[in-house]
């Protein structure tokens, strides 16, 4: 083997592994058909590394897609987004490790684009397993944006590779009044998106 080749092989293997190492695929069965997800290690280690710990373990199997917020459903909002949020159940306080701290997209690089997935919060560093998925792009969701009063933006951390059509059909499913008061009239799912699996690929 010249020297040309052998060195045009170690390019090669060097290449695979860095991408192998900073992207994690899994991918997510719903009622609604599969969505298939990039997660950033490199960027953002710390709540990649949180997300798969409830994937792993199969604590999002059985879960759902149960909040879809659209342009036609949030008339109390100035700043308006669109969203479908989901995680183990339909309320946002359960959680089974301890909340992560955030990594401000002003610190990651990764953007709230069009499919990009994202950690639900309250206060800063209160994320667990609630996440959502961007339909078109959300600036105002980044550090710096205005959808949450402390500016801090969210913890975006992977993007969705395939299944962008079953993210849209979600986000127009039916909605209603909530149960309660944790989210405002119309963004809860009257038949919440069952998540089948949630796995690594």
């Amino acid at each position: 083997m010249t020297r040309i080749l052998k060195l045009s092989l170690v390019v090669f293997l060097i290449s695979v592994f860095s991408v192998s190492a900073e992207t994690i695929k899994v991918k997510l069965e719903t009622t609604e058909g599969d969505i298939h997800i990039d997660l950033y290690e490199d960027k953002a280690p710390i709540t990649v590394a949180n997300f798969l710990r409830y994937i792993d373990a199969g604590h999002f199997n059985g879960g759902a897609f149960y909040r879809v917020v659209r342009m036609d459903n949030q008339a109390q909002n100035n700043v308006k987004i669109e969203v479908i949020q989901g995680g183990m159940s339909g309320n946002s306080d359960v959680s089974l490790f301890e909340p992560i701290k955030l990594e401000r997209t002003s610190d990651t690089g990764v953007k709230h684009l069009d499919g990009t997935i994202s950690m639900a919060r309250g206060g800063v560093d209160t994320a667990s397993s609630e996440f959502f998925i961007c339909v078109n792009p959300q600036p105002t969701l980044d550090f710096g944006g205005m959808r949450n009063a402390d500016e801090q933006g969210f913890a975006a951390f992977g993007q969705v590779t395939m299944g962008m059509d079953v993210v849209r059909k979600i986000q127009n499913v039916k909605t209603d009044q909530p149960t309660g008061e944790q989210y405002t009239s119309g963004q809860s799912v009257v038949e919440p998106v069952i998540f089948k699996s949630f796995s690594r690929e």
